[in-house]
Formats: C-alpha cells, sequence, structure tokens
C-alpha cells in the first residue's frame, strides 16, 4: 500500500531555506501541516495497491477533515483578522498571511481530490460494476424506481423556501447541502429564487436495487423539482453547501452552570459566519453572486466543483457488501493473560493485575475483552467499592456507560468526569451525562477554563490486606468504535504509586487543590511541559552520542518543545519523532536539527497512541517509557488536563520499543518530513506495514501466558 515512488508533498508553500537563520523560519506553518496531513491521507485513495472502497473511503475522510479544519481552523483565522489582529505566528506569517497560504493549498488539493474522483475513481469502480450514475444515463424502470423512492421517502422530508419581499433569504445551517433553484411565474414572467434543502437525514448518494449503481440524492430532488414548485416554470438549479464557525465560545468564568452555558453555545453554533461556499461550477453569474451576498462569504472562500458536493457521504458507498473491495477483516484478539484457556473465558482482572502489568494495544488487542470488561468486573464485584473515569468522548451504546450505571444501581461510589467541551461531541455528552446522573452517578463536569483530555479509570477495591486501586490510563477515548479504527495504548495497573496518583487528580478535578504533586504519572497543566523539558535535558546531558529521544505522537507544536529538540540535536542526542498529524519542527537542517528525523504512519488505521521514549530517562539512569492522552501542543501542555503514564515494566517497555521500532523501519504506510516542508514517501521495497506487522504480534502475544 503505498504511492507512486517519486510522491512528493508540500504543505509549506513559505517554506524557508535551509540555512536561513531567522527564527521564525525555524518552524513549518501549523495549519499549512495540517493540510499536508491531509493530502496524506488523500494519497492513500490514489494509492491502487489500496483496495477500492477503502480508497473511497479515504476520499470521504479528506472529505470530512476538511469540514472541520474550515469549522475551527480557518473560522479563527477569520476571527482574528475581523478582531485586526495583526500578531504573527512562530513561523512569522499574520492571520492575514495564513489565511491566503491556506486558501491556496486547499484549492490545490480539492482540485486534486475531485479529478481523482471523477478521473479514477468512479471509473474503477465502474469496472467493478459499481456505477457513479446521473439521472440522465438511468432506464424508464430505474427512473420508476427512483420516483418510488422520491415519493415515499424523499418528497414528504423536503421544504422549498422562496426568497421575496415577503419571504427573506433563509438561513443555510452548517454543512448542509442545498438546491438554488431559480424559477420563472407563467403568467407575470417574472422570475424567482428559491431554496430547497437536501436532507441530512438521508443517505448522500441513493443505491440502486441491484446495489451496484449509486446516484447522488440531488439528482432525485433535482428531476423532481418541478413537484415542489407547482404551476411554475423550473428554469435552473444548482448545488451549493456552506460551512460555518462551529468552534464553541465559552465565557466559563462568567456562567453559573456550565452545562447550560454549553447548551446555550450549541444553539448558537447553528449561526455561527459562513467560512466556506462550495457551488456547482455550472452556477450562473447571477446566482453565484445571489449566494455570495445572502450568505456574505469572500470571494476567497468559494470553491467550485465539477462532481458532486460533500464527498464524505462516499462513506454510505463504502457499505456496500462487496468484501472483495475492502480491507481484509480484522478481528481484535484478547490477550493469553485475560482468558483462561481455549475457551477465551474472562479471568479476573483483579488477581491478573496483581500479578503484573498489562498493555493493550487496540485495535489489534480487543476493547471489548480489555478496558470495557476491566471495568464490567468492577461493577459487578461485590469488593469495588468505588469507580472513578474521565469521559471525553463515547456512543451512547457503550457498555461502559451501561457498567457505570450498573454500579451506581448497587451501591457503589461512581463518579465520572464528563468533558461538555469536547468539540463536535457536546450535545452527546449532555445526554449521556444526564443518564448517568438519573442513574446515581455523580457527574461532574471538569474545571474552568481547562478540558479534562485524559483518559483514565480508577476502581477502588476492599481486599484482605487493606484497600487496592486498580487503573486504567490510555491513549484513546472510552469509544468502542474509534477503538477498532484508531491505534491505541492502555496499561492496565494496581501500582500502588499510579493509584495513589490517580486519587489525588480526581480530587482535583472533582474538588479543590493546589500545587499538587506527583509520585509517577505526569498531569499537565501544571507539571507536564516542565517534565518533558527535563527529560530532553537529560538526554543531552548524558554526552554527544549517548542520547536518544523516540517519540510517537498526533502532533508537534509547542515552539519550547521544539527549540529544545533542537537544542539537543545540536548537543549530539539523536532523535526520531513520529507523528501522524501536525509538525511544526524542521528537521534535518544543517546546524539547528541534524540529528532529527520525522516520519508520519498514514493507513488503514488513525495512528493516535502517544509514546514518549527517552534512554536515560528512568529514576535509575535508565530508559522511560511514558503513555498518555497529550501531544505536545500548546492546547494540550497549557489548557487540557492530560495524563502521562511511566511504563516501568522491562517486557512491557520491549513491547513499547517494538512499537516504535516497527514503526521507524516501516517503509510502506511511511512518509518522511524534509527540512524544507516537503513530506516523501519512504523508499524501500515496501516489505514491512506497520498495520499488518502489529495484527502478526497480536496473534503471537496471544499465545504468549504468564505475568509480565
Amino acid at each position: 500500500m503505498r504511492p507512486p515512488s517519486d510522491a512528493v508533498l508540500r504543505p509549506d508553500t513559505v517554506g524557508a531555506p535551509l540555512a536561513d537563520t531567522d527564527p521564525a523560519h525555524h518552524y513549518i506553518n501549523r495549519e499549512l501541516s495540517w493540510l499536508a496531513f491531509n493530502e496524506r491521507v488523500l494519497a492513500l485513495a490514489a494509492d491502487p495497491t489500496v483496495p477500492l472502497l477503502e480508497r473511497a473511503k479515504f476520499l470521504a475522510i479528506f472529505s470530512t477533515n476538511l469540514d472541520e479544519f474550515f469549522q475551527v481552523r480557518v473560522a479563527g483565522l477569520h476571527d482574528q483578522v475581523e478582531a485586526g489582529n495583526v500578531a504573527r505566528s512562530p513561523d512569522g506569517l499574520t492571520p492575514t498571511e495564513q489565511l491566503a497560504a491556506v486558501h491556496q493549498e486547499v484549492a490545490r488539493l480539492v482540485a486534486r481530490q475531485e479529478a481523482l474522483f471523477l478521473g479514477e475513481i468512479v471509473p474503477a469502480m465502474a469496472a467493478e460494476g459499481i456505477r457513479l450514475s446521473s439521472w440522465e444515463e438511468l432506464d424508464d424502470d430505474d427512473r420508476k424506481h427512483l420516483v418510488e423512492v422520491f415519493t415515499d421517502r424523499i418528497f414528504p422530508v423536503l421544504t422549498p423556501l422562496a426568497v421575496d419581499p415577503g419571504h427573506p433569504f433563509p438561513y443555510i445551517s452548517d454543512l448542509s447541502l442545498n438546491l438554488a433553484v431559480m424559477l420563472a411565474d407563467p403568467v407575470t414572467g417574472e422570475q424567482r429564487f428559491a431554496r430547497v434543502k437536501v436532507p441530512d437525514i438521508l443517505p448522500r448518494f441513493v443505491v440502486m436495487p441491484d446495489g451496484e449503481r449509486f446516484i447522488p440524492l440531488e439528482q432525485v430532488i433535482a428531476a423532481h423539482i418541478d413537484e415542489l414548485f407547482p404551476g411554475m416554470e423550473v428554469l435552473r438549479h444548482h448545488a451549493f453547501r456552506v460551512t460555518r464557525n462551529a468552534d464553541l465560545t465559552l465565557e466559563e468564568e462568567e456562567a453559573d452552570d456550565l452545562l447550560m452555558a454549553v447548551e446555550m453555545e450549541l444553539r448558537r453554533r447553528r449561526f455561527g459566519k459562513a467560512v466556506r461556499l462550495e457551488l456547482d461550477d455550472r452556477v450562473t453569474p447571477e446566482v453565484r453572486d445571489l449566494l455570495v451576498r445572502e450568505i456574505d462569504v469572500d470571494e476567497s472562500d468559494v470553491f467550485e466543483f465539477s462532481g458532486p458536493l460533500d464527498l464524505g457521504g462516499l462513506w454510505s458507498v463504502h457499505a456496500l457488501d462487496r468484501p472483495d473491495l475492502k480491507d481484509p477483516v480484522w478481528m481484535p484478539v484478547t490477550q493469553a493473560r485475560l482468558t483462561s484457556g481455549d475457551d477465551e473465558q474472562r479471568v479476573s482482572f483483579f488477581q491478573q493485575l496483581r500479578r503484573g502489568d498489562v498493555l493493550v494495544h487496540h485495535p489489534y488487542d480487543s476493547f471489548s475483552t480489555s478496558v470495557e470488561e476491566f471495568i464490567r468486573q468492577a461493577s459487578t464485584d461485590p469488593k469495588v467499592l468505588a469507580i472513578k473515569v474521565t469521559l471525553y468522548r463515547t456512543t451512547r451504546d457503550s457498555a461502559i456507560i451501561g457498567s457505570l450505571i450498573r454500579a451506581a444501581e448497587r451501591a457503589k461510589q461512581v463518579v465520572a468526569l464528563v468533558e461538555l467541551k469536547a468539540r463536535f461531541d457536546e450535545q452527546a455528552n449532555i445526554e449521556w451525562a444526564r443518564s448517568l446522573e438519573k442513574a446515581g452517578v455523580h457527574v461532574v463536569y471538569g474545571l474552568v477554563g481547562l478540558k479534562t483530555h485524559t483518559k483514565t479509570t480508577l476502581v477502588v477495591r476492599d481486599e484482605p490486606d487493606g484497600i487496592r486501586r486498580y487503573c486504567h490510563i490510555g491513549t484513546g477515548n472510552y469509544n468502542p468504535k474509534t477503538a477498532r479504527l484508531y491505534e491505541d495504548l492502555g496499561l492496565l495497573t494496581c501500582d500502588p504509586a499510579v493509584g495513589a496518583d490517580l486519587t489525588q487528580l480526581f480530587n482535583y478535578l472533582t474538588g479543590y487543590a493546589r500545587d499538587l504533586e506527583f509520585q509517577q504519572v505526569l498531569v499537565a497543566p501544571d507539571h507536564l511541559r516542565r517534565r518533558i523539558l527535563e527529560l530532553i535535558a537529560g538526554e543531552m546531558a548524558a554526552g554527544p552520542g549517548a542520547g536518544r529521544i523516540v517519540l510517537k505522537m498526533n502532533s508537534l507544536v509547542d515552539p519550547a518543545v521544539i527549540d529544545a529538540l533542537y537544542e539537543a540535536s545540536q548537543a549530539g542526542v539523536e532523535i526520531d519523532l513520529v507523528v501522524r498529524g501536525i509538525c511544526c519542527l524542521r528537521p534535518g537542517v544543517p546546524g539547528l536539527s541534524d540529528r532529527i528525523r520525522v516520519r508520519s504512519i498514514v493507513g488503514r488505521y488513525l495512528e493516535h497512541a502517544r509514546i514518549y521514549h527517552f534512554r536515560h530517562g528512568g529514576p535509575d539512569g535508565g530508559p522511560a517509557y511514558y503513555i498518555g492522552s497529550a501531544d505536545l501542543m500548546p492546547r494540550n501542555l497549557d489548557r487540557r488536563v492530560e495524563v502521562l503514564v511511566p511504563v516501568t515494566a522491562p517486557i512491557l517497555q520491549d513491547e513499547l520499543q517494538t512499537i516504535l521500532d516497527v514503526n521507524l523501519a516501516d517503509d510502506t504506510l511511511a512518509w518522511a518530513l524534509g527540512g524544507d516542508g516537503t513530506w516523501s514517501h519512504v523508499p524501500g521495497p515496501a516489505t514491512i506495514d506497520t498495520h499488518t506487522r502489529m495484527q502478526e504480534l497480536a496473534l503471537a502475544r496471544r499465545k504468549q501466558p504468564g505475568p509480565h
């Protein structure tokens, strides 16, 4: 699975010369680096070795990623420009300059996306019997079927909205797909404008009964548009889509009730300023000008397409029952320590954790038979006195929510810290938080001014030798759906020091505390950056050639950490960074970062785990390995509650080192970042695929019983 060997991605349209000594040129722009990540996603859609429907899926992911980028990042730049902010980012650009660079790069990427969809994916699917059809291409039987679909399922939920002196231009909601319709009154000859919203409760593409052809929903509506305007003449119609600022702006210090404040902001989100207008490229100047004026967007925020808008709807095509055109199904395994034999009956987690820590690696290790089972056992065990958990994102049907409710019903002390400000999951979090409260769970909504992003569970159990605390600290959310798609790690332990630290942490989150000190875990915002900088300095102190740092994360943005890594490189420390998404550090720059290498793994699973390794960072001068929820970004280090936990068992350290080694040896999914800001596919014979290799290791680990 790899793009052409000469593939080079160029995110940094304002890249600095390698020898430039201007400090601003030591950094890659954050927004352009994110766009480069999304281009690596797009490269998977272009890769002919990827199964065809998976290529369509990556087009959908690229599209939905870009939606969120405009809703949050581009919207934030617009806010800065409108506020008159001329402060420069670490790479030296003003908000206005960043917007210009972003628009230029987005235009290039969406042109590539559209060419890829129409020029490669559509023909390739047609060759496999899956055809993107237009209304004009359908025969009489097909049209008869779609007439029935329209009459029974689509027409009843459509609402035509006229625009005239008695009907002002309607509000166009965020990410909604619409038809702009020009009409003529046959009596007066007067031309009218109307808007029809394409219902987002229906699939984006209508799949025909043969399961092999699909047609955009807006084309089905357009073919019957005259039924919405009886007696009027339909002159033309054009699809359009609006993206709005969807970031919440909370004045938490002034809110008497955080829950009510978030609910109010969610209602306001619908009315955020428009930051992007997507149009059918056949739109007439008259309709284009009307939409730009009424929606109130800049010309630079308008993007035109010759193909269907919103390719995020390709998820419905990916859902077709064509396993021959998808990745082989992977069934997560249960580690041998968590089963009682070939029948895979569940064992007591409490007994196993007293024998030694357990490291789980999702989606290779089963989430349901590890994390969910741990909390389920805690909810039913009569010796468990309390369960405390942080919940950032989960699902309404989560087994963990059910376990917490069951535990509360059994009179256990249950605390759920729910992050109401988890972007785009706010409403869902409010709903299941209320369900927990009704069941008697103590629900806490986090700290003012901070997001609680850590993924931690504390179980308190009464045992013959006294109270013992069992813990889970993870890199990913307590979400069974993403646990099948995201690569994440979790540590299950009954280490007394970790248990004491999490007890302090939960007391801090639910009560009042200052100047906390922790024995084992690293906690943001108070201690994490300082300790990371100390660990980097410790590798420098080891002497030239002795220091070694390997960091795996989602994003590297923080200037202080980047500067410390530059200094370590100049001091002779060898540094490898595996950064899935944003990386603002420039590697391999002579005199600045000669000993730093950066790569990104992008493939079937979304690389989400954070592993921080320092060769001399342990308490005895030996190796240190940390896993946890924090990336090295200002928001994680300064504005979120995050936890990293040390992994100290030698056999588990070996497992983490294996993950890092495979990532660094990958010559199939890996991209390398150059000092000029360009990403190039790592050359090689394509013999090591991280995701395939991790599946193999999980199967082997399943057969290796015994305490760690």
